[in-house]
């Protein structure tokens, strides 16, 4: 957010929610006591640092609780301010510009073995403003980025966009954020973690590249709203978004399906506000992506988090390996030793009904025919925001949005490997349950013959469903034989986690970490391969 908009966009923010959450007195004393409550309970489980905010709750209450009627609206201003400010990112183009030259120097450093002589070649290259040597051996060798790019830039000039990756990783927002300046396109507005903020040199830089702080600790429904309205105000004000529309990293490895519907709705929101406002560039543009990893940083504790109660168990993970800086490094090292590509695939842009655009943004109707989107908010003739039907909306968008995930998502070795190797695993097991099967160390191993027999039968149909347009597939798995891709997933599998997912032992394949071979398969669950016979 570009200081000349921030304060104006506060205000603007701070108000919006007053107006819904305080519309009456008792309303106000409602919100107001129940925000102290969820804030107060918060810090009894994290108390900040400096006793600051414990300060500042406990002069509200205890005014609020001597406050005349009247008063509590008020009040609830100051705490509505408190969050907003917390949250108001501190985007910064001198910082920018500085980062999109020296983030791709140090990263390189992280991607590539290089001679100590060709990385001051390259990191002169960079600061010199040529990209050429840089490409040839650095991100951009590294990272495919493939899909509708072309239309995202053209819209991007004709309307606000918002793009919702797939989450996987920490490493996303980085990696989304090098492809963004790659392809030309101006810094997005996006929520970051709070705990991303806690290491001092990344939460600064993040800080200054568009990025907002989201504390997921606080559960008071007034600081929710707050986040979602001053999501869709940066959207009204034109400034370009990105969220992941899963919420947090997909803990099971699976392509995320269901998705949260509070931001995607602020995309409609806007856009009603903008036809409302009269404002020149109405349009909002929805740009699901796929991120695409053979290894995934995380994927150790992320399954782990996933087999605890579904996932529920640890909501924010402050000590994944994405924390340690030294597993970072290696999974770097070890992902591009073996030429491993990362790839981002663009889906086609949608509006916010979930409709396909045109390259002009002209919305479609599924048989191509061009429709006005804006008397899809008509009552009467007249614009305006309907909470039932744009909730309705909102759904057919997101069904829209997890439709272009599954379609886009590019399937890899170490995926169709994994998925092969567990119903194997499974098959030999018939009558062990999951979790026994993950525990125990005297049934986990098939034979190299069985896994080949599984993974041919996968294999094609995940080819039949690459033909019809239901799945991408990388060029390992579109070209080479079953021997290949077991050899190349293997590499995979068996370098980076602190134990190998599966490792062949002459004519035998092991399991020594059968939870990330869990991980890897899940990728392909939800493409009708459960049905398979073996």
């Amino acid at each position: 957010m570009d200081p000349e908009h921030r304060e104006e966009l506060i205000v603007e923010v701070v108000q919006r929610v007053l107006d819904r959450q305080a519309r009456d007195d008792r309303s106000a004393e409602q919100a107001l006591f129940d925000t102290l409550y969820h804030e107060r309970r918060r810090l009894e489980h994290h108390p900040d640092e400096h006793g600051s905010e414990a300060s500042f709750y406990d002069r509200i209450y205890s005014e609020a609780t001597k406050a005349a009627p009247g008063r509590h609206r008020e009040l609830l201003r100051k705490v509505l301010q408190q969050f907003a400010n917390e949250v108001d990112g501190h985007f910064d183009r001198r910082v920018y510009a500085m980062a999109t030259k020296a983030v791709p120097v140090a990263l390189n450093v992280l991607l590539n073995t290089l001679s100590p002589l060709r990385l001051v070649e390259t990191i002169q290259a960079r600061l010199a403003g040529s990209a050429d040597v840089v490409d040839d051996i650095g991100l951009a060798g590294q990272i495919e980025i493939s899909g509708h790019t072309e239309q995202v830039k053209r819209l991007a000039r004709i309307g606000t966009t918002i793009l919702v990756p797939t989450h996987s990783s920490n490493l996303d927002s980085v990696l989304i954020g090098f492809a963004l300046h790659q392809l030309g396109l101006p810094p997005y507005t996006y929520g970051a973690g709070l705990n991303l903020f806690a290491n001092p040199v990344v939460g600064f830089f993040i800080g200054h590249l568009g990025a907002y702080t989201v504390d997921r600790r606080k559960t008071a429904p007034t600081y929710k709203d707050l986040l979602k309205t001053y999501a869709g105000a940066t959207m009204e004000t034109g400034y370009h978004n990105l969220f992941f529309p899963g919420g947090t990293r997909g803990r099971s490895g699976a392509v995320e399906h269901k998705l949260k519907l509070g931001l995607l709705g602020m995309g409609l929101n806007a856009y009603i506000n903008n036809l409302l406002a009269g404002r020149r560039r109405p349009d909002i543009f929805v740009v699901p992506a796929t991120i695409n990893y053979q290894l995934v940083l995380e994927a150790e504790t992320l399954i782990d988090d996933h087999l605890k109660a579904t996932g529920k168990s640890r909501y924010i993970i402050e000590d994944d390996e994405f924390s340690r800086p030294r597993r970072i490094l290696d999974f770097m090292t070890k992902l591009f030793s073996l030429h491993s590509k990362i790839d981002i695939v663009v889906s086609r842009p949608m509006d916010v009904f979930g409709n396909p655009v045109d390259d002009e943004g002209r919305s479609l109707d599924p048989k191509g025919r061009i429709i006005d989107r804006s008397r899809y908010v008509l009552t009467n003739d007249v614009i305006g925001h309907e909470p039932q039907r744009d909730r309705e909306y909102t759904r057919e968008l997101a069904r829209s949005v997890g439709e272009a995930f599954h379609r886009d998502t590019l399937i890899k070795s170490t995926n169709l490997v994994s998925y092969a190797a567990f119903q194997a695993l499974k098959h030999k097991n018939p009558k062990t349950g999951l979790y026994r099967l993950l525990r125990s160390s005297t049934e986990r191993s098939v034979s190299v013959k069985d896994l080949y027999r599984h993974m041919e039968q996968t294999h094609h149909r995940v080819l039949d469903l690459a033909q019809a347009g239901r799945v991408r597939i990388d060029d390992t798995v579109r070209s080479q034989d079953t021997v290949a891709i077991v050899g190349e997933a293997l590499a995979h599998l068996g370098s980076y986690h602190s134990n190998p997912a599966i490792v062949r032992k002459a004519n035998r394949i092991l399991y020594p970490d059968p939870k990330l071979v869990l991980y890897y398969g899940n990728r392909l669950s939800g493409f009708g391969l459960d049905d398979l016979e073996a």
